[in-house]
């Protein structure tokens, strides 16, 4: 049976941390960006402060993004509010969003603020289960969310925490068996509503896994692909989900292959 989450649309378009490219990535801004090109699935990240508040930010250290300095976990959120979240977004010169009240966000206010959005929640830092599974539950947030990780284990004590309630993706371990099992024609039962890959290897995506994820009764979205004849390419292939920073270009590769 299909998860509830996967039942927007087909295939999915992910808007990666809102995009990276368009505007200040994993903020506010980037997500009503995507939102207003129509996409109703985003892609982001999360890890935890100093005070366990659960905040949507990529990396474990603040230099990359903002104005500050040293590791989320050690930081307390209203601190980290306070921060530049676009600081050093400058796309083609002049740090447009810079000094404009673009700030880091928990989770809870991001899922406040966008309902009717489909969040894919990349699980970024140790021991942080519980607390996203908490921020879920108490938003009623369980048809809506899928939650991903590059750790298996983290992954699997998230789902002993919810158990099928909240959509989850395969982990690097269930992954590869996948990919293994699809060389020889055979498919791999996991407990997953969707195998979510790199397109850094894109000859390791080809029809057999396809095949091989269908046949799981799982979904298949490759991440992340900005080039429009990389999107067709995959598209072609049947993949049911893209992930993007240019969910722009996504538009009009699939308005031009379906109107749309």
């Amino acid at each position: 049976m299909t998860h509830p989450y996967l039942a927007l649309e087909h295939p999915i378009r992910l808007a990666h941390r809102g995009s990276r490219i368009l505007w200040p990535e994993n903020t506010l801004a980037a997500f009503h960006g995507a939102v207003e090109l129509g996409c109703v699935y985003i892609e982001t990240d999360v890890r935890i402060t100093h005070d366990d508040v659960v905040v949507v930010f990529h990396d474990a250290t603040l230099e990359r993004v903002t104005n500050g300095a040293g590791l989320v976990r050690e930081w307390r959120f209203a601190e980290l509010a306070r921060l530049d979240a676009a600081y050093h977004f400058d796309p083609a010169g002049g740090h447009p969003f810079r000094s404009t009240g673009v700030a880091i966000s928990s989770l809870e206010e991001v899922l406040l603020t966008f309902p009717h959005v489909h969040f894919n929640i990349d699980i970024k830092g140790p021991g942080m289960e519980w607390h996203v599974a908490e921020v879920i539950r108490r938003l009623k947030r369980e048809d809506s969310t899928l939650i991903g990780s590059f750790h298996d284990r983290r992954l699997s004590r998230y789902r002993r925490i919810m158990g099928d309630a909240v959509a989850t993706s395969a982990g690097p371990l269930t992954a590869g068996a996948m990919w293994l099992a699809s060389r020889v024609g055979r498919t791999l039962r996991s407990p997953v509503a969707a195998y979510q890959l790199p397109f850094d290897s894109p000859a390791r995506i080809d029809a057999r896994l396809v095949a091989a994820v269908h046949a799981a009764g799982a979904q298949l979205h490759v991440w992340t692909v900005n080039e429009a004849g990389d999107m067709a390419r995959l598209l072609d292939l049947g993949v049911d989900g893209i992930v993007t920073d240019r969910p722009d270009v996504l538009n009009r590769v699939m308005a031009e292959r379906w109107g749309r």
